[in-house]
């Protein structure tokens, strides 16, 4: 092959040319020509399949494909759960202080305020009061699109509220997480809020209140390690991601190879950390059952 034949462009298979040249410009054009529009088209990241992005939306974000849960925001979250007209949200302009003046490139404070341009929201974590399918409940959503879902010192603080909030209601408290963990950007602060939340949760059964977790792709670090796993019951969606480390730094440090689907929420059943996986279109329905059972029903005595 000669020198000139090596310097040949490839085509789109990998391939050499064959010895014909394509100009930049016509190249460029034909690319160009290829591209789709952005934003319209989007792949699954369990099966691959490319998905049209205004089905997805159609579907609560679960692939038409192999029915793997996309992680869903906050908001749209509350949308899909809570019956309309109900929603009420509490305790929404509680916003993070920088106490240790973190920079990491930019000042902490900048990245939070991007964030909240982003999403619309102070924090990450969405507090209110609703009913599902008719039963009222105090609901709180982690929101991963808020910097990865992390636990900070408002979301603790707000998770707190939240439990307060359903003991002065009487109602039960209903918990959505996806997380990647304990707030870097907080140091020990953000670790302390793992005890707080338990605390709070603890409190609040104490005081004969009934909690749900619901763990959605993905439930991480801090997150999982404290209030997520403490609840009454934990459901999870298929496929979740749930761990404290992850599966990469767990098989770095034992040197092992993990077993397959390890740290998935079917791993987790089978394990018995969850009490069960439940799909994201039936979780309204399952809810309202387990609301129902937690509430009991009063049986009159027959009269004679």
């Amino acid at each position: 092959m000669s020198d000139d034949d090596k310097k040949a462009p490839r085509g789109d298979n990998g391939g050499e040319n064959g010895g014909e040249r394509l100009s930049e410009t016509r190249f460029s054009r034909t690319r160009k020509k290829r591209e789709m529009p952005g934003g319209l088209w989007l792949k699954c990241e369990n099966c691959g399949q490319m998905i049209y992005r205004k089905e997805l939306e159609e579907k609560s974000r679960v692939c038409p494909a192999c029915e793997f849960h996309f992680t869903l925001p906050g908001k749209e979250r509350v949308a899909h759960l809570i019956d309309e007209d109900t929603w009420k949200e509490y305790f929404p302009d509680i916003r993070a202080l920088d106490r240790l003046e973190f920079n990491d490139q930019i000042p902490y404070l900048d990245k939070v305020r991007r964030a909240e341009e982003r999403t619309g929201q102070a924090e990450a974590l969405i507090c209110g009061s609703g009913a599902i399918e008719g039963r009222e409940v105090v609901l709180a959503v982690l929101d991963f699109s808020f910097m990865g879902g992390s636990m900070g010192e408002v979301v603790g603080e707000k998770l707190a509220l939240a439990a307060e909030l359903a003991t002065k209601l009487k109602r039960p408290l209903v918990i959505f997480t996806s997380s990647g963990g304990a707030r870097m950007h907080e140091g020990v602060l953000s670790l302390m809020q793992m005890a707080k939340t338990c605390a709070a949760l603890a409190e609040f059964g104490d005081a004969g209140g009934f909690s749900v977790c619901v763990m959605t792709h993905p439930t991480t670090g801090g997150v999982t390690a404290s209030f997520a796993s403490v609840c009454d019951v934990t459901l999870a969606e298929p496929g979740a991601l749930i761990g404290f480390a992850g599966p990469r730094v767990i098989a770095s440090t034992i040197r092992q190879e993990l077993p397959a689907g390890f740290q998935r929420a079917e791993f987790l059943l089978e394990k018995g950390q969850i009490d069960r996986i439940v799909r994201r279109s039936e979780m309204k329905s399952m809810l309202a059952r387990l609301l129902d059972y937690a509430k009991g029903s009063k049986i009159e005595p027959k009269k004679r």
